[in-house]
């Protein structure tokens, strides 16, 4: 099978957070991290996606979020794909976000799976297919099993693979027999990222192209490094490199995903930790977990 569309990138993609203060965007708090990301070697750019906190976020924020995203990437020196994070439990409003994000300039779409209706397998396929046809913009699919309640099958995978602009699958099921039966199945018609910072070597060993990360946000240089070096063939490099940030990665889930990332950005000055409810601030446990995680890695004196 060949895919239907180039993949949208190969490497390190930072699944973003979205800085609040007082309720409210942090606008400029989100442009340095932009910069941040950009000046760090990212290959690619999620916004509003799970770690961005996009169930939160109003149409109007998520506006100038992929504007300010498509901006500041256009004007780096190597164009940088944005990809904005569209997904919905009605196929509708996944429709109608897709359209947004595509007015805004945006490269690709993150479109997660339907959480929550439990749809069947051809509601799942006849979800994707609106999306795809709703926008011209790529689309990589997004398995979470553990939040949507969603299981996909590598059957189902494989159809999915089947559908116009479709450019991948974010693989965060936990699951590496999964991620191997879809690779058999799709081949090079569905390309595949790593959901999950810690299984990146195993499913780029598995012929995925790279990984949607959260833990890019703190250090985007050791994301994108651990995928270079798999690509050049460096793979006692990029073991090493994978378990050391094993620490990292284990203090990042310890909690609901943004949660302690978003205290890491604030020991690191990035940002403040402030979320939006339902979410609830890191507690002191949580934030001194990722404080000697990041100590580990020198990131933190």
């Amino acid at each position: 099978m060949t895919p239907h569309t180039s993949p949208l990138f190969t490497g390190c993609a930072t699944a973003l957070v979205t800085p609040f203060r007082n309720g409210a965007l942090d606008k400029p708090a989100f442009l340095r991290l932009l910069r941040r990301q950009i000046e760090g070697g990212i290959d690619a750019l999620v916004v509003a996606g799970t770690t961005g906190e996009s169930p939160t976020l109003t149409d109007t924020e998520k506006r100038w979020l992929f504007t300010a995203a498509v901006r500041e990437a256009t004007a780096a020196d190597r164009k940088i794909p944005v990809i904005a994070g569209t997904g919905s439990n009605n196929t509708r409003r996944a429709c109608e976000l897709s359209r947004m994000a595509e007015d805004c300039g945006c490269d690709g779409l993150l479109v997660v799976t339907p959480y929550y209706n439990k749809a069947s397998e051809a509601g799942l396929i006849s979800h994707y297919e609106a999306v795809a046809e709703a926008t011209a913009l790529p689309i990589i699919a997004y398995h979470v099993p553990s939040r949507t309640g969603c299981k996909m099958t590598p059957a189902a995978c494989q159809k999915l693979a089947a559908l116009p602009r479709i450019a991948g699958l974010k693989d965060a099921a936990g699951d590496l027999s999964f991620t191997a039966r879809t690779a058999a199945l799709c081949g090079d018609s569905l390309p595949l990222y790593s959901g999950n910072d810690d299984q990146t070597l195993p499913i780029l060993s598995l012929g995925g192209l790279g990984v949607i990360s959260v833990v890019s946000n703190l250090c985007p240089e050791a994301m994108t490094k651990l995928c270079r070096l798999w690509r050049e063939g460096k793979t006692h490099e990029a073991r090493a490199l994978q378990l050391s940030l094993v620490p990292l990665c284990d203090a990042l889930f310890c909690e609901v995903n943004p949660i302690p990332v978003k205290a890491g950005m604030e020991l690191l000055g990035l940002c403040a930790d402030e979320v939006r409810l339902p979410l609830a601030k890191a507690h002191k446990g949580v934030r001194e977990r990722v404080a000697e995680a990041l100590r580990g890695l020198g990131l933190l004196t």
